[in-house]
């Protein structure tokens, strides 16, 4: 059964591209003592997607057209960059990274380095979401555009999007050789950092992340309220696998320290790609075998069964949790 997370997907008739204009912009921290988890981009920097008003929103994640004369805007203080498509015949993917600058009511409604003097009644990002500038840009979460992923009709360019966020996340962390300290430059015919000094190569970074969902012998779910997570929100267990573990390995390791429990009958579901900031998550199914379920106390608050009659609050409809128990609940899995 093809479901909506194949983040390769391959086509002969790829749709019109455009360029992407990505930011990151300050955020609250989230959890209680501005706890983050290794992986997680809450409570730091919020990625943006900043599109200009000639931008319909149904068709934000096409991008913006080359020739679109609202890029003037940011052209002076951006990088663009263009990476690979991974579809079939597909047009390289482009995209300008604000590294440090903000985008500005001066009287040119252009982009500038931040910590530039700024005329009064300049308009600047107020928050993550929503953002409006008087230059007509405006900005929205990157993680508010999961969802459009089970329309279908997204799906090949939310993969595009996603792809040029995580290449430009990285290409912020890899500006220099991790060995020598050297600025990095771009290595030819691939998607890679290369150091002029020492020749070390970098690439993009992947984390491999379980999350699995564990079925009772009376039909109920397991769910655990993580020390992060909003009040009263739960979600199926996950980690991510370390050095030299496989991810069913993982997958028992992680369901034992959080929960306290032995599982059994695991099987692949799906998988998701999750760069915030580069994690991919490989979702699983999996049968209860021993214990009583005890949150570890760290990570872990509450973990328990939940029937289908009495679900808690739960992740948004575009993560791979969500689609998982949402199958769960429609009886498509086991």
């Amino acid at each position: 059964m093809r479901h909506p997370y194949y983040h390769a997907r391959m086509t002969a008739c790829p749709a019109p591209r455009g360029v992407y204009v990505f930011a990151m912009l300050p955020a609250a921290p989230t959890g209680r003592g501005g706890s983050r988890r290794r992986g997680a981009s809450g409570g730091r920097d919020t990625p943006v997607l900043l599109f200009p008003a000639s931008v319909p929103e149904d068709r934000l994640l096409d991008g913006i057209a080359a020739d679109d004369p609202a890029l003037e805007a940011i052209k002076a203080a951006a990088e663009y960059v263009e990476i690979p498509d991974l579809a079939a015949r597909a047009p390289p993917i482009g995209f300008y990274a604000l590294h440090d600058g903000v985008l500005d009511a001066r009287n040119d409604g252009a982009a500038h380095p931040a910590g530039a003097a700024h005329p009064a009644g300049a308009a600047h990002p107020a928050g993550a979401s929503g953002w409006r500038s008087a230059s007509g840009w405006r900005s929205v979460e990157l993680r508010a555009l999961l969802p459009s992923v089970f329309t279908g009709a997204l799906e090949g360019s939310l993969s595009r999007a996603l792809r040029a966020w995580h290449i430009f996340q990285w290409r912020r962390e890899s500006r220099y050789c991790g060995s020598c300290g050297s600025p990095n430059a771009d290595a030819d015919g691939e998607t890679a950092r290369k150091c002029p000094a020492c020749g070390r190569m970098e690439y993009p970074r992947i984390a491999p992340a379980v999350i699995v969902l564990i079925t009772s012998a009376r039909d109920e779910i397991l769910l655990a309220h993580n020390r992060a997570f909003p009040p009263g929100l739960y979600s199926l267990l996950a980690g991510f696998a370390e050095a030299g573990e496989d991810l069913e390995s993982a997958l028992v390791r992680e369901v034992r320290e959080e929960a306290s429990i032995e599982v059994e009958d695991i099987r692949y579901a799906a998988s998701q790609p999750w760069p915030f900031p580069h994690s991919l998550m490989i979702g699983f199914t999996a049968r209860h075998r021993s214990g009583e379920p005890c949150p570890d106390g760290a990570e872990i608050e509450d973990v328990r069964w939940f029937s289908r009659e009495n679900l808690p609050a739960l992740p948004g409809s575009g993560s791979v949790s969500r689609y998982l128990i949402n199958r769960w609940r429609a009886g498509e899995l086991p």
